[in-house]
């Protein structure tokens, strides 16, 4: 069983740091062909929610990278002594919307390190503040979830999976394949292997097939939710990944339809139906 230093990663909640960006229109462009859509991507026009995560992104040189393709332990984010990354889930607010051609800051800021003692082994799950301010101020205000696990002992048994509900108002079966996971690691200059290396991901990680990304899938959930209900602005929106998604079988991305105060219900469910991805929304009028 993995121990962690608890008392040291404690020393490492509160450290910042700060990146200044130009929202520029070729991220946002190869992004709008990843997803098969024809958006108006002029200077001046809005980013759709959480195509922020096509900026910002972390560019560490080669020789700095881990076996797994993420950067090595221990410069922004604390070494956690466990062998598996993913991203567990976020909560984000829209205060006001982005713009291309923005000069934006975003500063980022550990809040918290938990351990847990899990079914499956040992997991610490690091939440990151991060506020993208732009001139007229924060613009979006995101607490982002990591979560670091033990690699599996030989003959652990997953946990059961959970059913997803049953009622969807809208939804859309997503095929996912090796090009659309290598183009969407490329647009977030994402190295872990889980998502393109699949010798790396079954023999290494242990999966039976590559990984579809966590923030990819929540880009899909909240796009099928504003691509349903006409002239509706998210203000809020939260999700957490359950069980990973492979691209060894399609999966259906669903949403209910908002109610009267504007929440809604999304979530993604793999070919037997089990959960996969669950989060809400918030939506108002423009």
């Amino acid at each position: 069983m993995t121990m962690l230093n608890t008392t040291a990663l404690q020393n490492w909640i509160g450290k910042s740091e700060s990146r200044h960006e130009i929202l520029t229109q070729h991220p946002l462009k190869a992004m709008s062909a990843t997803l098969n859509k024809a958006l108006k991507l002029d200077p001046g026009s809005a980013l759709p929610p959480l195509w922020h995560w096509l900026y910002f992104l972390d560019t560490p040189n080669q020789a700095e990278l881990a076996e797994d393709g993420h950067a090595k332990k221990g410069n922004f984010l604390p070494p956690v002594d466990l062998p598996r990354r993913m991203w567990a889930g976020s909560r984000i607010e829209f205060m006001r919307p982005l713009i291309i051609g923005d000069a934006v800051e975003r500063t980022s800021t550990i809040k918290s390190i938990e351990h847990k003692q899990g079914r499956t082994g040992s997991l610490a799950f690091v939440c990151v503040e991060h506020l993208l301010s732009t001139a007229a101020g924060v613009a979006v205000r995101e607490e982002h979830d990591i979560v670091y696990r033990a690699s599996p002992a030989p003959g652990t048994v997953e946990p059961a999976p959970v059913l997803a509900r049953s009622r969807a108002d809208f939804s859309r079966r997503i095929t996912p394949d090796p090009v659309l996971l290598f183009r969407y690691s490329a647009l977030t200059f994402n190295g872990h292997r889980i998502h393109y290396d699949r010798d790396f991901a079954t023999q290494v990680e242990g999966y039976p097939g590559l990984v579809v990304h966590g923030p990819l899938l929540a880009t899909l959930m909240v796009d099928l939710l504003l691509d349903s209900v006409a002239a509706r602005s998210l203000r809020h929106f939260e999700f957490k990944a359950v069980r990973p998604v492979f691209d060894l079988h399609a999966f259906t991305v669903c949403a209910t339809r908002p109610d009267s105060d504007g929440s809604a219900r999304v979530w993604v469910q793999d070919a037997n139906a089990a959960l996969c991805m669950h989060g809400s929304a918030m939506l108002e009028n423009n």
